[in-house]
């Protein structure tokens, strides 16, 4: 099976060439079909937690990887209204020690290149373009899938990595629309040298307002900062990459303090993301076809998890179909029993960080911010071992499978 018919992973991002890599370093045939007419990745700068280095590892990419990332200090949360600092984790040798692998932030398009490039060099990738995976037929034991274009392609099995709006979890869970936050990001990225100088830190900054935030970190060498604000306007209906004037930001944070609304005024070519998720679902299976990445748990961004957990999902995916020595139903479900409850976790608690953490008012904020002080190192240590535990990878792995 493996050097025969190909697995087919609908979706080209992150997680669905993870997939395709991790799946081809264990000697299966892969086809990506991706419905865009290039590869590539919409964004900027974003969060690696050690667990995303646990997966790098196991992937193969761990090096590459690693040689792109800026190694941050610190998280730092500051007080949007008053300016001052909550509380700051600091991310250096103790938390390495505690977690096996380092924090770090990364250009989304250079940690994409990273996988692309691997697919690229494997013989067991096959890579199309201008391929949108509409829907599928399978009979026990094959699948294909029917393409927008009327093509059908044939394979043992079908991996939806097709993000939010899923064409293959429309047929797996029979869901429509996804929920819309009302909460609006605007991404930017600007050169370091127009970053404000006194805040240009070696951190992964949030400033935490009522009802919004702002968060800054360097990228590419220190060549440039990423900006992501986002503030709650009930926006109805879902967006993505709409181009804003900046005028439209400041509206959303014309009550936080100055120090901390400057940093909105050196953005440029802003553009707008209206934040969505879905509910978590027990079920991701439909025979030989599973879900993956923001197909199977679409995420609010707050904890800064989203392509941590499709790299997981890779990573737990391709360990399964080896083990399964052929029956790929029973991988699917052992992959799917295995991540079900660890990606609802992220999914619920991403929405109440941005209740709880990131956006309340008055006593709720001071009480955050008394309970967040309070807490040493070692103790948000112990409160992140959830999410980053494991020690070097033998221990990230065994976390994540």
């Amino acid at each position: 099976m493996k050097n025969d018919t190909p697995i087919l992973i609908a979706g080209g991002g992150i997680g669905g060439l993870a997939t395709a890599k991790g799946l081809s370093s264990k000697g299966f045939r892969c086809i990506v079909l991706e419905k865009s007419p290039v590869f590539g990745e919409i964004g900027a700068g974003i969060q690696l937690g050690p667990n995303a280095f646990h997966a790098f590892d196991y992937l193969g990419v761990g090096d590459a990887a690693r040689s792109m990332a800026v190694y941050i200090d610190s998280l730092r949360l500051m007080d949007a209204l008053s300016a001052d600092e909550i509380v700051r984790i600091p991310l250096e040798a103790e938390f390495r020690a505690r977690f096996g692998n380092p924090y770090a932030v990364v250009h989304r398009g250079e940690l994409f290149s990273v996988f692309l490039e691997a697919c690229k060099a494997s013989p067991l990738v096959e890579l199309r373009t201008s391929a949108e995976v509409a829907d599928y037929e399978q009979d026990g034991k094959r699948v294909t899938a029917i393409l927008a274009n009327g093509e059908r392609v044939a394979g043992a099995a079908l991996i939806g990595a097709d993000g939010l709006w899923s064409n293959v979890r429309k047929r797996v869970a029979g869901e429509a629309k996804p929920r819309v936050s009302g909460h609006t990001t605007y991404r930017s990225v600007i050169p370091t040298e127009q970053m404000p100088e006194d805040l240009r830190w070696n951190a992964a900054t949030l400033w935490a307002g009522p009802k919004c935030h702002i968060v800054h970190y360097p990228l590419s060498g220190w060549k440039a900062f990423n900006l992501v604000v986002t503030y709650h306007n009930d926006a109805p209906e879902p967006v993505a990459g709409k181009p804003v004037a900046a005028d439209e930001v400041r509206r959303g944070f014309e009550h936080v303090h100055e120090r901390a609304r400057q940093i909105i005024d050196f953005g440029t070519n802003w553009k707008l993301w209206v934040l969505c998720d879905r509910d978590p679902i027990s079920n991701w299976c439909d025979g030989r076809v599973t879900l993956l990445g923001d197909a199977a748990h679409p995420m609010m961004q707050y904890f800064a998890q989203g392509a941590c957990m499709a790299m997981e999902d890779a990573v737990c995916l391709s360990a399964q179909l080896e083990a399964a020595d052929g029956d790929i139903e029973r991988a699917f479900r052992a992959y799917q029993d295995m991540r079900v409850l660890r990606t609802a976790r992220v999914q619920l608690q991403s929405r109440w960080i941005g209740d709880h953490i990131y956006h309340p008012a008055g006593p709720h904020a001071a009480l955050r911010n008394q309970i967040m002080q309070a807490k040493s190192a070692e103790q948000w240590f112990e409160t992140l071992h959830w999410i980053y535990g494991g020690s070097g990878l033998a221990g990230g792995a065994a976390a994540i499978l």
